[in-house]
């Protein structure tokens, strides 16, 4: 949905993309073929061609950088299909619940492969593999994982788009933690790690420390349910937030695998 998406060019609010796509102008390329058909004025319309232009050599260049300064916050998930082959569904575990307590884990899936990244083994190669991603996918990430992440690596810039599943799902009436939110629109856990929470990965982590094998091995089990999941509950709330948006439903996406 971002290639048809208007709302990042600086003029053009909801009121007014809305309007371009009741005129029939459903993307980009629709649009730099018949500007006029938008029903801007003319200082407008030549703003938007010369934006809509950028635009579409910055998604050609995957340029997420651009897209996450340019598009509102809570407007990321429209991205999702074009960057859908360079996402990071991302979950941190950490000694604590707090933004000051040191990372443990880190789990990454990119819709293919789960990689954990583990304190004390190859936590550090965490801050090269990032940059590789263009869209970041987290649960209370704007809040939690995102903030103790910068800290603990400050020399990773965090330039990628960023959908907080918490609030884009909240908007759509689902709140609460993520494994109510799981359990209402009916995705299991796995028996070994069905109940478990946030406080027992702290406590699995220093069974770990003590010198539990086991512990290790369910908590990255723990992490790794987390951020698979989080590819489905992504998709899920693409699905209904664009159906809100106004944006056509028959109109076909671009990008994703």
């Amino acid at each position: 949905m971002l290639s048809g998406s208007f709302i990042h060019i600086p003029g053009v609010g909801p009121i007014t993309e809305r309007r371009i796509w009741q005129r029939g102008l459903h993307s980009w390329a629709d649009f730099l073929r018949d500007p006029a058909a938008a029903g801007l004025s003319a200082r407008a319309t030549d703003r938007v061609v010369e934006a809509v232009a950028a635009s579409l050599s910055r998604l050609q260049e995957e340029d997420c950088a651009y897209f996450a300064a340019a598009l509102p916050r809570p407007q990321h998930w429209r991205a999702y299909p074009e960057f859908a082959h360079r996402v990071a569904f991302l979950d941190i575990e950490t000694t604590g619940l707090q933004q000051d307590d040191d990372v443990t884990l880190i789990g990454v899936y990119d819709g293919r492969t789960v990689r954990t990244y583990v304190k004390g083994e190859d936590l550090h190669q965490f801050a090269d593999d990032i940059g590789e991603y263009r869209l970041i996918v987290t649960f209370f990430g704007a809040a939690f994982d995102l903030p103790v992440l910068r800290r603990r690596f400050p020399g990773v810039q965090f330039h990628q788009l960023h959908v907080d599943l918490c609030h884009a799902l909240r908007r759509l009436g689902l709140g609460g933690g993520l494994k109510h939110i799981e359990a209402k629109l009916g995705i299991a856990r796995s028996p070994e790690t069905k109940g478990l929470d946030g406080w027992d990965a702290v406590r699995l982590w220093r069974e770990w420390e003590a010198g539990s094998r086991h512990a290790l091995e369910l908590l990255k089990r723990y992490n790794a349910e987390d951020v698979v999941n989080l590819e489905t509950l992504m998709r899920y709330a693409y699905r209904e937030l664009r159906s809100r948006s106004g944006f056509p439903p028959a109109y076909p996406e671009s990008g994703g695998r």
